[in-house]
């Protein structure tokens, strides 16, 4: 049994929710089936932990093991990490046809031939998408399992969602996913965050198939003075009309959940009474974050509600269909930022 399995196999489990412990249990299939009745989920964690790993030493655990459980549990909670778009650019003409034997021969040869310690998982699930788990070592040490980093590619698009890559690995990362897609080039699109299904309805057009979810329920009809109901009148009016703007917007489905929208100004300091700041070569810089749970569904409301002014400036509402959540505006205007491949 490898050193490190145990701590791994520890940490993998106290990441696991108790409420989901017995369905990713069952679905790694590592215990027997005497063993999994065996386990009682009504106690303690600490106790049911310790009854687990008692289990998966007499079963001969190995790392190949414990990384698959930790790939079940990224895949059932996958918004526990902070995720970010990639786009691939210039396919070949037999790119959109990925066979999914070749590619992951591809991926997995020209990542070990670039670094000689990598540990590299992969698992095709049923939502079109290949997951990727990529434990970085290099040539004198063995692969970090405690900080992997996560790829999901989106079968037959040109889009790739990365989690938890530094700059260090970034061109390893790139070369093998290019050459396994068979594509010239890839790029990061400026889109983050932690929602990854709401990252896809984004980049894929997915978030324009809504449902009305909430059904008001009509007021019920009082007796008001004769002078109110001019007032009543205006302010049911306003509300509607607000609604209006906010639904024209935004639409009037759900949106996609986006925790952030970051801009950032880079242009020249323009005040005749301020020659100081005025007169320098470099630009003016600063940048204003937005955070909330759901960004574009609190923008929404403030919409509908009349806190934020209409119609809304389409620095805010072109997020959606722009697909990004972070942007540079300098003299040129809004844009995003030129970014090397990952």
């Amino acid at each position: 049994m490898e050193d490190s399995v145990i701590p791994f196999l520890e940490k993998t489990l106290q990441r696991i929710p108790s409420s989901s412990l017995k369905s990713i249990l069952s679905e790694w299939g590592f215990l027997s089936a005497e063993q999994l009745q065996d386990l009682h989920f009504q106690q303690s964690k600490h106790i049911l932990h310790n009854k687990v790993l008692a289990f998966c030493e007499e079963n001969g655990v190995r790392i190949r093991h414990v990384i698959q459980l930790d790939m079940i549990y990224n895949h059932e909670y996958p918004n526990k990490r902070n995720w970010s778009v990639y786009q691939f650019s210039g396919q070949e003409d037999d790119a959109l046809v990925l066979n999914m034997t070749e590619f992951s021969q591809k991926f997995k040869v020209n990542l070990k031939d670039l670094l000689r310690h990598v540990s590299i998982g992969m698992k095709k699930c049923e939502d079109d998408a290949v997951w990727i788990r990529v434990a970085w070592g290099d040539n004198f040490t063995k692969p970090n399992q405690f900080k992997p980093t996560y790829v999901v590619y989106q079968l037959q698009t040109p889009y790739v969602f990365i989690s938890n890559l530094n700059v260090k690995h970034r061109p390893l990362l790139s070369q093998a996913l290019v050459i396994a897609t068979k594509h010239d080039e890839i790029k990061e699109i400026q889109l983050r965050g932690r929602c990854l299904k709401s990252l896809k309805d984004l980049v894929l057009r997915r978030y324009k198939q809504s449902f009305q979810t909430y059904q008001p329920k009509p007021l019920q009809e009082r007796h008001c003075p004769e002078r109110d109901q001019g007032i009543v009148h205006e302010h049911a009016k306003r509300l509607a009309d607000l609604k209006e703007v906010a639904t024209q917007t935004f639409g009037d489905g759900p949106l996609p959940k986006l925790e952030t929208a970051v801009f950032k100004l880079e242009t020249k300091f323009k005040d005749p009474e301020n020659r100081i700041l005025t007169n320098r070569p470099e630009p003016f810089r600063c940048a204003v974050k937005f955070s909330s749970p759901s960004f574009l569904e609190s923008l929404k409301s403030l919409v509908t509600l009349g806190i934020a002014s209409a119609p809304v400036s389409p620095l805010l509402s072109s997020i959606p269909q722009k697909a990004r959540n972070h942007f540079v505006i300098s003299e040129r205007g809004p844009g995003v930022p030129s970014t090397p491949a990952p």
